[in-house]
């Protein structure tokens, strides 16, 4: 009836769920990183003084300046930070209805 044909697969045909693993993963983990990269990018690069910013350890303020790799970041009244652009996890929505 059926003979085995003594050939193996195809290396392709064998390597085609490895292939459609990573793009799955391409599409679903490493596209949508890349583009929110971008936009946080984006938004450092677009700070300016008087922005309301949140840094990554929580602390809320205004761009009192704009360096190179640094902000000076007013915290309080009579207290200013320099922080590392890194550290700025977003922009405050003034109309958020947010207090500090």
């Amino acid at each position: 009836m059926f003979q085995a044909s003594g050939q193996s697969a195809s290396p392709l045909v064998s390597l085609l769920p490895f292939i459609l693993i990573f793009a799955v993963f391409y599409f679903l983990v490493i596209l949508p990183g890349r583009r929110q990269q971008k936009k946080k990018e984006a938004m450092i690069a677009s700070l300016k003084k008087g922005d309301r910013i949140i840094t990554s350890g929580g602390i809320h303020g205004t761009v009192a300046g704009v360096e190179d790799q640094t902000l000076l970041v007013k915290v309080a009244e009579n207290a200013k930070i320099r922080i590392s652009k890194s550290a700025v996890a977003g922009k405050v929505n003034p109309s958020a209805g947010g207090s500090d």
